[in-house]
């Protein structure tokens, strides 16, 4: 495809026009003509995953709209952003894009688009068009209105949703920052009128740690919950801390079994909205559970979101996690497999999974300090 764009417009030759032009000495002319030629072959090769980009006032938008049309504009005011979503669209599959983009935390989908922050009112955007429009998902201002933390993990869920489900989406935005988290198999480039193909390449490493903290940041992470705010007082409460900020909590608590000892579980496990969508809360709970291993304990952990269940029966989780019970509850995947028993889980009178941490052990010295007293 050749793009050759020409925009001309009138100059304002108004009073005020022409004193701004004297005092700047900036050459009068009666019209100003813009023009942008590039060669985007995106239909060359398979593609997912698109990105325009270029600083404010070089024609991403112009182009955008010569290339796919206006964006669809969505409307909002529903009682709930659930209920914004077209009619005919499964709660399931809702559940499982909201999830997939990193709109996780659940008492948000039943609130007023109006009052959600920003990142989650983008992420939302965003969830909605997957579900409702046909390919390519164009998406203008990519990013801009949410902080360059939100934007670089947004990407990356996007990104991973999009090509799970072999769609085609194009961001156009004025943020280089989110290259390498979006991983883009092309880049059209406005700066330089330059188009580029870029193979796929694991997102930055994040340095992650868990250790214990107090009981009381817990009510940091109870607002994002999808239960309840309460939490046992004999929890044993853990944080896992990326790049030096604070993302996921766990609390666990010791499971009285009738035949079995040493069982603790999993009670509480979230993550922060900023955070949503790189698979914290999976990381830390496997975290514990080589903890515990290392230190004659047995961990399970009982999700009922769609989301985490998914996690711990996907192939890098059936390496460290075995299924308990099924949760019995249908989820992204065609159906929960039952491992050992057909029996729903219950947590609180929920039906959930129960699964067990079955990898390998971490060393005993580094579990003792984990999961030592605070």
């Amino acid at each position: 495809m050749k793009i050759a764009i020409q925009v001309e417009t009138a100059t304002s030759m108004s009073t005020r026009a022409r004193q701004a032009s004297a005092m700047f000495d900036a050459p009068p002319s009666e019209t100003c003509r813009l023009s942008w030629d590039a060669d985007l072959p995106i239909e060359d090769q398979p593609w997912n995953v698109g990105l325009v980009v270029g600083p404010s006032g070089s024609g991403k938008t112009t182009v955008m709209r010569h290339v796919w049309g206006e964006p669809a504009e969505l409307r909002w005011g529903g009682p709930s952003v659930i209920d914004d979503v077209a009619e005919g669209i499964s709660i399931d599959r809702i559940a499982e894009t909201f999830g997939s983009v990193g709109f996780n935390t659940i008492p948000a989908w039943m609130r007023p688009f109006a009052v959600l922050s920003n990142g989650e009112r983008f992420r939302a955007d965003i969830a909605r068009r997957l579900l409702e429009l046909p390919d390519p998902v164009v998406v203008d201002e990519f990013t801009s209105v949410v902080d360059r933390q939100v934007a670089k993990v947004a990407s990356h869920a996007i990104q991973r949703h999009v090509r799970k489900r072999g769609r085609k989406f194009v961001a156009v935005g004025c943020h280089y920052d989110v290259i390498d988290w979006l991983q883009p198999d092309w880049v059209l480039d406005m700066a330089t009128c330059s188009f580029t193909r870029r193979s796929l390449q694991r997102r930055p490493s994040l340095e992650c740690v868990a250790a214990r903290i107090p009981f009381a940041a817990w009510s940091v992470f109870a607002p994002f919950h999808y239960l309840t705010s309460e939490l046992h007082r004999s929890a044993r409460t853990y944080g896992l801390w990326v790049d030096g900020r604070l993302a996921a909590f766990a609390g666990v608590l010791y499971r009285p079994h009738a035949t079995s000892h040493g069982i603790y579980g999993v009670s509480r496990l979230v993550t922060l909205p900023d955070w949503q969508g790189l698979g914290l809360s999976p990381k830390l709970v496997a975290l514990l559970g080589a903890a515990y291993a290392a230190t004659g304990g047995r961990l399970r952990t009982y999700p009922a979101h769609p989301a985490l269940i998914d996690a711990f029966q996907s192939d890098k989780g059936r390496e460290s996690w075995r299924m308990v019970k099924d949760a019995g509850v249908r989820t992204g995947r065609a159906s929960n497999r039952a491992v050992g028993s057909s029996t729903l889980g219950a947590m609180g009178g929920r039906p959930c999974a129960v699964f067990e941490y079955c990898g390998p052990p971490m060393a005993e010295k580094e579990a003792q300090r984990l999961i030592a007293a605070a």
